[in-house]
């Protein structure tokens, strides 16, 4: 792994959570409530809040870009979401959940010298993400810019947030893995239990075949777990994504980035420290080692 590889790895271990939290925050809940979605699960928001950049998205779209979740999953919520509100409405929904989190969890920072300037670093980081390819990172960027430098800074953690995952989904897909093989093969390297995983929407029946499939190619053995073939598998889907997401952080520059970590660093304390986020997700972020070759 090169040192540009290893800092796109730390910056989205570090970054992850002040975007994800639109997700979790309840004040998020409480605007999606506003708007008319159903909050007895997280997802009708969740499937809402992420697509609405890409326009009243279809469920082919939908599936395609987010790829892990099961088609019958998405059509539950897709396009039935764009009758609750519009995308319109959505993305303004969104920026006042964002807005009314991040004020509610660190005021004092609101509105403070550290966080514009961290608007301003990672801003110039999104600016430098290749969105070729990259359609939710594009999206995503194609968006109207506040004013207010702690939704910019919340935007543009999610166009980097987004480059990466596109990316990441290229990876998986140069690896030879449809979507239910990326779940399984995942969790057969312990980086998040199968149970994380119910809610994508993938019936034990498609679970099982998609175990049998990669126990084909010699990637799982007979009780599921990853095999030293598997595990090489998965290690090279990081690196490639890492390889991927590089781009904006080698751009921007190791210094810098380091100073945005820095500078983000109490409103991810804030974040972590109101216990929103679960405490093993299926992104595996807890178990993936950064390190150098």
């Amino acid at each position: 792994m090169t040192r540009h590889q290893a800092l796109a790895r730390r910056m989205w271990h570090h970054l992850e959570g002040l975007h994800a939290c639109l997700y979790f925050a309840p004040q998020a809940f409480e605007e999606a409530a506003a708007l008319g979605y159903d909050n007895s699960s997280r997802w009708p928001s969740y499937f809402a809040w992420r697509a609405a950049p890409l326009g009243a998205a279809g469920p082919e779209l939908v599936t395609a870009t987010f790829h892990s979740f099961s088609p019958r999953t998405v059509a539950e919520h897709v396009p039935g979401v764009w009758s609750v509100a519009t995308p319109e409405e959505v993305l303004a929904a969104r920026l006042r959940a964002v807005d009314r989190t991040y004020r509610a969890l660190a005021p004092e920072v609101i509105g403070g010298r550290e966080i514009a300037e961290a608007a301003a670093l990672a801003t110039e980081a999104a600016g430098y993400a290749d969105a070729a390819g990259r359609p939710l990172a594009a999206a995503n960027r194609d968006l109207p810019w506040s004013d207010e430098p702690h939704l910019a800074l919340w935007q543009a953690l999610t166009v980097l947030r987004e480059h990466r995952g596109d990316g990441h989904l290229a990876a998986v897909l140069a690896a030879g893995l449809d979507p239910c093989e990326s779940l399984v093969s995942f969790a057969a390297v312990d980086a998040a239990p199968e149970e994380n995983f119910a809610a994508r929407g993938w019936s034990p029946e498609q679970w099982a075949a998609a175990r049998e499939r990669l126990a084909e190619r010699g990637w799982v053995d007979g009780a599921g777990k990853a095999t030293e073939r598997g595990r090489q598998g998965r290690d090279d889907i990081e690196r490639r994504t890492d390889l991927l997401a590089a781009g904006p952080w080698r751009a921007l520059g190791e210094e810098r980035a380091e100073r945005l970590a820095a500078l983000t660093l109490p409103l991810l304390a804030a974040v972590f420290g109101s216990g929103m986020l679960p405490a093993r997700s299926t992104l595996g972020i807890g178990t993936v080692q950064v390190t150098y070759d």
